[in-house]
C-alpha cells in the first residue's frame, strides 16, 4: 500500500473511530485476518477499546502487519481449540482481561462453543459478540439460547460488495492453481457446493467466463434462485460429483465428507472458500489415498484407479494470492465498530442483532467521501 493510500486509510478509520466512539471503553478480544491493510483497523479499534489481544487467523497473517501490530498490542495463537475447552478459554480471558467489561470481535463463530461458560464464571462481564462471517453467524444463530447479544454484520447490505469481490478473488487463485499445471477452466464443467452470497458469485463469474456451471445447495429456496439464474441445479449429487472437473466448495459447513471423495471424476480439482477443517472432512478420507505435492499449493490424492487435487491444502485458495478486495471491505470493518458501541450501551437483549439502518447509511456516507473520487 502507498503512503498516500495508508494516510487516507487512517484518516477514514480516525473519523469512523470518533463516529462510533463508545462513551465507556470496553476491553476488547479481536479475532482478525491479519492482511497488510489490516492495522488500521486494529488501531481503529484500539483507539474505541481496551485491546487486550489480536488474535490473527492462522492462514491469513502477512508477516509486516504483524510486526506492526505486535509493536503496541499482544498478538496471541488462535484455534480452534483455544475455544472448545470451557475451563481453559475462561483462564485465557482471564489473564488477559480479569474483572473487565469485554467485547468479543469474532470471525467465524470461534466464541460460540464457550460462550455459556465466559458469561458464567468470567470475573469480569461479557458485553457480547460482533460477528463478521455467514459461517459464524450461522453458529450463533443456531444456538437454542444465547446468553449475550450478538451483533452479527454477515448478513449486511454493506457486506454484500465484499462479499461479490471475494468470490471473484476465489476464481481468479483457483484459476492460477489450475493454469500452473498446464490447466485451464475451460472445457472443465464446474460444480458450485452452496449457492450463498459466495457461491452465488462464484458460480456467475464462472459462467462468464464460459464454463459449465452445475449448482448443489441444501436450501430448496436456493436451488430455485439458482434455477432463475439459468444455472443447472444438481438432482443427483453423487452424479453431479462425478460430472464435475471443478468442485468449489462455499458453504461454510462441511460440503464434502469421506466418502464423497471416491465420487470425484479422475483429475478434478476441489477448492474451497474458507478453512479446511470448517469445509471438507479430510479426516475421514480412507487412508489408502497417498498424498503427494503436485506443483506448490496443489496436492494430488490417489488411490489405485482414482486420484484427484486439492488446492491449498482444502483452505480457502483466496488468500494464496493476498484475498484483496480493494476498499470495500472497509465498510464492513467500521461496521464492526459501530456494532461494539452498540453492545456498550446496554440496552440489547440476549440474541441475535444487527446494526441500525441509520449507522449503515453514515458509515456509507462516509466511505464515500473517502473512496468515491
Amino acid at each position: 500500500m502507498e503512503q498516500f493510500e495508508r494516510a487516507r486509510l487512517d484518516s477514514y478509520f480516525a473519523r469512523i473511530a470518533d463516529t462510533f466512539a463508545p462513551t465507556e471503553k470496553p476491553s476488547c478480544f479481536l479475532i482478525t485476518h491479519l492482511l497488510p491493510e489490516r492495522p488500521s483497523f486494529v488501531r481503529a479499534v484500539g483507539t474505541g477499546t481496551r485491546l487486550r489481544a489480536v488474535l490473527p487467523k492462522p492462514k491469513s497473517i502477512d508477516p509486516a502487519a504483524r510486526r506492526e501490530i505486535e509493536k503496541t498490542t499482544q498478538c496471541d495463537t488462535l484455534s480452534r481449540e483455544l475455544f472448545e475447552d470451557a475451563a481453559a478459554a475462561v483462564d485465557y480471558v482471564e489473564s488477559r482481561a480479569a474483572g473487565e467489561d469485554v467485547v468479543l470481535c469474532d470471525v467465524g463463530g470461534y466464541f460460540a462453543p464457550i460462550l455459556n461458560a465466559l458469561c458464567d464464571n468470567f470475573s469480569g462481564r461479557i458485553l457480547g459478540v460482533v460477528e463478521d462471517t455467514e459461517n459464524g453467524h450461522k453458529r450463533y444463530a443456531e444456538r437454542d439460547k444465547l446468553p449475550c447479544p450478538v451483533v452479527s454484520v454477515a448478513r449486511s447490505p454493506l457486506k454484500d460488495p465484499e462479499d461479490f469481490l471475494v468470490g471473484q478473488s476465489v476464481v481468479f487463485s483457483t484459476e492460477a492453481l489450475m493454469r500452473s499445471r498446464g490447466d485451464i477452466l475451460h472445457g472443465r464443467a464446474a460444480l458450485v457446493i452452496g449457492f450463498g452470497k459466495l457461491g452465488s458469485s462464484i458460480a456467475r463469474l464462472l459462467h462468464a467466463k464460459g464454463v459449465q456451471v452445475t449448482v448443489h445447495d441444501v436450501d430448496p429456496v436456493r436451488r430455485t434462485q439458482a434455477l432463475s439464474q439459468g444455472f443447472t441445479v444438481a438432482r443427483d449429487r453423487d452424479a453431479a460429483l462425478h460430472g464435475a472437473g471443478l468442485v468449489l466448495c462455499a458453504t461454510g459447513a462441511v460440503s464434502l465428507r469421506g466418502e464423497d471423495f471416491s465420487s470425484l471424476r479422475n483429475g478434478a480439482y476441489v477448492a474451497t472458500v474458507t478453512s479446511s477443517e470448517d469445509e471438507l472432512d479430510l479426516a475421514a478420507l480412507p487412508d489408502v489415498y497417498q498424498r503427494t505435492p503436485n506443483g506448490e499449493h496443489v496436492t494430488r490424492y490417489q488411490t489405485t484407479g482414482h486420484y484427484f487435487y486439492l488446492l491449498n491444502g482444502g483452505n480457502a485458495v483466496n488468500f494464496l494470492h493476498g484475498a484483496s478486495v480493494g476498499p470495500f471491505i472497509f465498510l464492513v470493518q467500521a461496521e464492526i465498530l459501530a456494532g461494539v458501541r452498540m453492545l456498550t450501551r446496554g440496552d440489547l437483549g440476549h440474541g441475535m442483532h444487527e446494526v441500525d439502518a441509520d449507522d449503515r447509511a453514515s458509515i456509507a456516507a462516509t466511505w464515500l467521501n473517502y473512496y468515491n473520487r
